[in-house]
């Protein structure tokens, strides 16, 4: 038999005690394991905000380097930042989390809709 440890200092006792539990199915215990491995811990959390930080700094420079102005630091800075998204999904892959970069990363793809010609709807001209 298994020992858990109940915390009672929200009772006023101020001391643990403990009691035996009962030993979980090794198919429940495989489950838990696996669930507790995919619960969006600190480290998920701080890989999805490396990843998408990284990807908005990599389509900026990307955007300059369309443009054929890209200078040595900003090549050596767009290095850094696909690296940094790499290294963020392989944290994310070993966790079994893509699906919360992988959304963002496909919807980024999706071209922008066409930018409106012409002037604006809601201009007004003050008469001088």
């Amino acid at each position: 038999m298994t020992q858990s440890t109940v915390d009672l200092t929200s009772t006023g006792t101020g001391r643990a005690i403990t009691r035996p539990t009962a030993p979980l199915p090794p198919a429940a215990s495989a489950a838990l394991a696996s669930l507790e491995a995919r619960v969006a811990g600190p480290h998920v959390l701080r890989a999805v905000a490396v990843y998408e930080a990284a990807a908005t700094h990599a389509a900026a420079l990307a955007a300059v380097a369309e443009s054929g102005r890209m200078s040595d630091l900003e090549a050596d800075s767009l290095a850094v930042a696909e690296d940094l998204m790499a290294g963020a999904r392989s944290r994310l892959a070993a966790a079994g989390m893509l699906h919360l970069v992988d959304a963002e990363h496909e919807k980024a793809k999706e071209p922008l809709p066409p930018r409106p010609r012409g002037p604006h709807p809601y201009r007004v001209t003050v008469g001088v």
